[in-house]
């Protein structure tokens, strides 16, 4: 059989340093060089066609480095929040489904355990037998910021260390349990529906992954799993940001409750705030809202 240039493409990164080139690239996205990052803002803006009328501070030259323009904000009325299940990102709704025997669907052909992308824990793990989980793919063109698809208390957020492979198409069909061996954090939430977890997985050249209650927490010397508890409670509404990416990278979510989806299929764009399902316990619909910006 012939070697396809995605699965070449998937081959090729095992051997690379993926943490040393990640930490080089954030170093230049955090460069704040006038005549440089402004060289670097207007080259992505050409390359990825970004749409600048929506960001807050439309003009590109104002942001002190590249990874502000990168994370930046949108105009308030830019994301309204639909009802049920909402999108916590702009991207692509990769694969979304029930979790059948703690398993979720990373491509055709390849699953993954709820255990191993939790880091391990299989108490946590056992609470979504039989709930549901989406995830969402944000390429480099997205906006970058990250919100809340119901409301929810966060509970605990554990630091998971892992490779950094790029989290593509092409990766996510040619590498095994990719979500499950990359950096990442989780995030448990408690919502009146039950228990959600939020993973904000690491990828090739994504320099930093922050939190709005703690900032920025990634990078972190790669060791062993780190968990931190909330004794007080971070509350946090449907659309309010909760993290950002500083370069693109992966959203999964899981619901202990089940998710009716709507008819969406694998691959398809999304918006922040875009209605993806409904949990049987969810209100009945009302007016969509604007999103809460955080600057």
């Amino acid at each position: 059989m012939p070697l396809s240039l995605a699965r070449l493409f998937a081959l090729i990164q095992y051997p690379l340093p993926h943490h040393l080139l990640s930490r080089l690239v954030g170093w230049l996205a955090d460069c704040r060089v006038p005549w440089l990052k402004n060289a670097l803002v207007q080259a992505f803006i050409r390359q990825f066609r970004v749409d600048m009328d929506e960001a807050a501070e439309p003009d590109p030259t104002a942001y002190a480095s590249f990874n502000d323009f990168f994370t930046r904000a949108l105009e308030d009325d830019a994301r309204p929040i639909g009802d049920g299940v909402v999108s916590p990102a702009d991207g692509t709704l990769s694969q979304f489904g029930p979790i059948e025997a703690g398993q979720l669907l990373q491509a055709k052909g390849h699953y993954f355990s709820t255990m191993e992308l939790l880091g391990g824990d299989g108490e946590a793990a056992r609470r979504y037998l039989g709930g549901s989980f989406a995830t969402v793919y944000l390429s480099p063109s997205d906006y970058h910021r990250v919100h809340m698809p119901v409301a929810g208390t966060l509970t605990e957020m554990v630091y998971v260390p892992g490779r950094l492979f790029s989290v593509n198409a092409a990766t996510t069909h040619h590498v095994p349990n990719l979500f499950a061996r990359n950096e990442r954090l989780v995030c448990h939430f408690d919502t009146e529906q039950g228990p959600m977890v939020m993973v904000l997985v690491g990828a090739m050249i994504v320099a930093a992954i922050e939190t709005v209650w703690a900032g920025q927490v990634t990078p972190l010397p790669r060791g062993d799993v780190q968990r931190i508890r909330f004794d007080s409670p971070v509350r946090l509404e449907k659309g309010e940001e909760m993290g950002r990416f500083k370069l693109g990278s992966t959203v999964v979510m899981a619901f202990a409750e089940p998710v009716a989806f709507t008819d969406q299929a694998p691959g398809a764009k999304v918006r922040m705030g875009q209605a993806l399902g409904r949990r049987s316990t969810d209100e009945a619909p009302g007016p969509s809202r604007d999103t809460h910006r955080v600057d």
